[in-house]
């Protein structure tokens, strides 16, 4: 079988193997086949410009395809932020008073994006805040969130 490949695989067998791997990669959308895909097109490449074995062939498409995914996953994939405890909400999160806020009491406040999974909170101000004002977050306190008012 080798003596057969090695005998009767030609350079565009590569690219052709290789544009098959791109197309396959669509519908996948995993990008792991683009990696491989890649590297036989560059494997195809090289073989026209300087004649290798078949061993030579299949170690440079193994060596491509190895160092283009972990090039994939070390650096092109995002990176996941995990959604739960404080991670969702940020300090420039916005909201509009629903219930008057005075000097250090308590109001209430619904935000425009979820913090901390709901959007109405209970909510204090150092500066008294009357209903339909537009505030952002200044800090978090437990149960209570401190908001003053967008300059």
């Amino acid at each position: 079988m080798l003596e057969f490949l090695s005998t009767n695989l030609l350079w565009w067998h590569w690219i052709a193997f290789g544009l098959i791997l791109l197309i396959l990669e669509i519908f996948s959308g995993t990008f792991l086949m683009l990696g491989l895909g890649v590297s036989a097109i560059v494997v195809g490449v090289v073989d026209v410009l300087f004649p290798m074995t078949l061993e030579m062939q299949l170690s440079i498409w193994l060596i491509l395809s190895v160092v283009t995914i972990a090039w994939w996953f070390k650096y092109m994939q995002e990176n996941a932020t995990d959604k739960t405890g404080q991670s969702n909400y940020t300090l420039d999160t916005q909201g509009t008073v629903t219930k008057t806020i005075k000097p250090n009491s308590r109001g209430e406040v619904k935000f425009d994006l979820p913090v901390l999974g709901n959007t109405t909170w209970v909510a204090t101000s150092k500066e008294e805040l009357h209903i339909k004002s537009r505030v952002k977050i200044i800090e978090v306190k437990g149960q209570l969130i401190e908001v003053a008012t967008i300059n």
